[in-house]
């Protein structure tokens, strides 16, 4: 197995398209990281430390900022007001009937709507560095400052996410596919070290079976994400017009996979579930009593051990991977091209017949794919409650994207593996 592995490694360097995506990848990912240690001014770190250490709620954030949170600098919105932008376009893409069209019109339309993202990912960045001021200030975290002062705040932190979401879509454009993803996968990686010493100083109190426990836990979470993400339905396709050597229709088949959506359910979800207690949190020093009451209901029910958060959070998960799903594979036009191509499904009449069959598979798989989501999503945090280790309430989250994020870059390399074998045939 480890040969298999050390060999795809070396043949996949050895190839110049993989190597120039890795080159480009790493120095775009060495230079967000170096930017996210340049500090914003105006912080007390050991205040903000103390506050990370002690609230599950910030910590999962950090995770989806790339990691650029807990030491605010000047990337500690991260990619978070990007995702937003995202989100609100691709609902929006099912009601506004001009954005639909503009779905429909392949990759031009998708620029656009890019580009729309990207104009709306401006202003959110500054309502949201605005509001992370009132939360630190809140804290006592940042001291007031003055009308200058807090505008070149807001415009600092703006400029930061906007830098990110440039480095990453450097990074779709030259080296590998999904830059946003990869960005959220370095900053959890680089926090591993962080994360493992903190597991075993709590678990080192425990008693042996606990450790025991956690690390058939973890290792069972990641076999089974691996597992979900590789499994697939294979749909066969016959061609009555190619013909193979033995005069027989040429068959081919579709793969449908059981986790269609990919990783970005997961980001999209947190985006969202963690709203309400940031807005529970900016609202809890208001001088209204009933209004901070509330607010302060809001942080607790939301609170990323509770039940209420965990709940939201996997309808939330499961909801976005048939939406995701929906986006990113269209059972109608899958069913056109066959038709024209001269394909069909065994025994499913072309056309009409064909989508609905697809439709149905895709269902089913869908289903499966999304409560498994939901429960790697959730599971950790009731595990780590169960064993006393707090801080792994962010551990399926994580796994999911690093696990999901690694198996995506495996994947495009064989695609440039078999195209440079491909080409050398050709030749």
């Amino acid at each position: 197995m480890l040969s298999k592995i050390w060999q795809f490694l070396v043949k996949s360097v050895k190839t110049p398209s993989i190597r120039k995506k890795l080159i480009i990848t790493g120095i775009i990912l060495i230079v967000f990281r170096l930017a996210a240690h340049i500090p914003a001014a105006g912080i007390d770190r050991t205040t903000l430390a103390a506050l990370f250490a002690g609230s599950p709620l910030l910590s999962l954030l950090d995770v989806f900022s790339g990691g650029t949170l807990a030491n605010f600098s000047i990337l500690a919105l991260g990619l978070n007001p990007y995702i937003n932008a995202s989100i609100a376009f691709q609902l929006l893409g099912h009601v506004v009937p001009s954005l639909e069209a503009l779905q429909k019109e392949g990759e031009y339309g998708q620029e656009k709507i890019n580009q729309y993202t990207r104009l709306l990912t401006v202003p959110l960045a500054a309502m949201q560095a605005f509001g992370m001021y009132a939360l630190l200030k809140g804290q006592n975290i940042i001291s007031n400052l003055g009308p200058i002062e807090l505008l070149s705040l807001v415009i600092t932190m703006t400029a930061g996410t906007v830098f990110a979401v440039w480095l990453g879509e450097l990074i779709s454009e030259y080296g590998f596919k999904n830059g946003v993803s990869l960005l959220i996968f370095t900053g959890i990686v680089a926090r591993l070290p962080i994360v493992f010493g903190q597991s075993a100083t709590t678990l080192g109190s425990q008693d042996v079976l606990k450790v025991v426990i956690f690390l058939g836990v973890a290792i069972l979470i990641v076999g089974a994400v691996i597992f979900i993400s590789e499994a697939a339905r294979h749909i066969p396709i016959h061609y009555a017009k190619r013909r193979t050597e033995s005069g027989l229709g040429a068959t081919s088949y579709l793969p449908l996979r059981l986790n269609q959506a990919g990783v970005i359910p997961i980001i999209f979800a947190v985006s969202l579930v963690l709203m309400p207690s940031l807005l529970g949190q900016f609202l809890a020093n208001v001088p209204n009593a009933q209004i901070a009451g509330f607010a302060r209901g809001i942080s607790t029910a939301f609170d990323p051990q509770g039940l209420v958060y965990n709940i939201v959070y996997f309808f939330l998960v499961f909801g976005f991977t048939y939406f995701y799903t929906a986006v990113v594979f269209n059972p109608e036009k899958i069913a056109e091209n066959l038709q024209k191509g001269g394909g069909f499904v065994p025994g499913i009449r072309p056309g009409k017949e064909t989508e609905k069959h697809l439709s149905h598979v895709l269902s089913r798989l869908t289903m499966v794919g999304g409560v498994f989501l939901g429960l790697v999503a959730v599971l950790p945090s009731f595990f780590s409650s169960a064993i006393g280790a707090s801080n792994l309430a962010i551990g399926g989250t994580s796994i999911l994207i690093v696990v999901s994020v690694a198996l995506e870059m495996i994947r495009e390399m064989e695609g440039e593996l078999v195209m440079g074998r491909y080409d050398r045939l050709i030749r």
